[in-house]
């Protein structure tokens, strides 16, 4: 198949890019890519406002209900999920659409990852054992690559986990590492990126009636069920919309506060969602919905 194209699909939060990304889709006669931190989980439905089947209207897509609440990804995981997707386009002479608005992955999937080294048991053991005094394994992984260590959480044992497994063995800090294993990129061809653009004011009511709207259609019961199954521990529940409305379940809020809590964390989101975007990404084809929808479905 070389006609194959892909396009990618970014914006803020409640921008309108699932609705757009269908359109699209079916003019291209794609596949759709999602690549969102939420909606990759399972169970995590109304928080993670990932699409409905009736949404997406018969368009297959990928990056979604992927894995459980407390199992943990990163980059990779997308990466893997986008050759698999890609050869799945190629095997059935689809096209393919990338949206999300966790823009990092995309940027990952232009610029690569760096590949990592291949564990030995015997580093696992001495990376479990540091586990078990994560407050002192992180001073010392501070005080050896502070570089680094300045973008991880102390409390992320997640990623502590990944640089221990690195150094004990290679014997090299990460950035050492990561300098000597240049990142291979993913998407080597050219590829069309839109933007989609609200204005702040306007965006910010969009983001408030998505909130009342998630509320209304059992946000609070989700989140109890959640906690049931999976406790507080994961990752996953310390998303926006989940902690807010754990708050509330403890009685920190009522229910106002807890619409204009998330719709506030929300808001702030997709201003650091708009500022990545703004800066990480070259010749961009920016603009509304209605200006998008008209350049993509000529």
């Amino acid at each position: 198949m070389n006609s194959f194209q892909q396009v990618a699909l970014i914006g803020p939060t409640a921008s309108g890019k699932t609705s757009l990304a269908v359109k699209v889709a079916k003019h291209m006669d794609a596949y759709i890519l999602s690549l969102d931190s939420l909606s990759i989980y399972k169970e995590i439905d109304i928080v993670s406002a990932k699409p409905t089947k009736e949404e997406q209207e018969g368009i297959i897509h990928f990056g979604i209900d992927v894995i459980y609440p407390n199992e943990n990804f990163d980059v990779s995981t997308f990466i893997n999920l986008y050759h698999k997707v890609y050869r799945q386009c190629i095997d059935n002479k689809k096209n393919l659409v990338i949206v999300g608005g966790t823009s990092f992955y995309l940027k990952m999937l232009i610029d690569g990852i760096s590949s990592l080294p291949k564990i030995s048991q015997s580093t696992y053991e001495k990376t479990s054992l540091a586990l078990q005094e994560l407050e002192d394994t992180y001073a010392f992984l501070y005080k050896l690559d502070k570089l680094y260590m300045s973008n991880i959480s102390s409390q992320d044992t997640y990623r502590i986990e990944k640089v221990l497994n690195i150094y004990f063995e290679t014997s090299l800090t990460p950035t050492t590492y990561f300098k000597q294993n240049a990142p291979v990129p993913t998407i080597y061809d050219p590829m069309p990126i839109y933007q989609i653009e609200w204005d702040r004011n306007t965006l910010r009511k969009r983001i408030a009636l998505r909130t009342k709207l998630m509320v209304n259609d059992g946000l609070i019961d989700e989140v109890c069920l959640l906690e049931k199954k999976y406790t507080r521990k994961p990752n996953a529940m310390k998303a926006i919309g989940i902690k807010e409305t754990l708050a509330f379940l403890d009685g920190v809020y009522n229910k106002q506060i807890l619409l204009e809590k998330i719709t506030t964390n929300t808001a702030r989101l997709a201003k650091r969602q708009t500022t990545f975007n703004n800066s990480q990404f070259e010749r961009v084809i920016k603009g509304s919905v209605g200006e998008l929808e008209r350049i993509l479905l000529f």
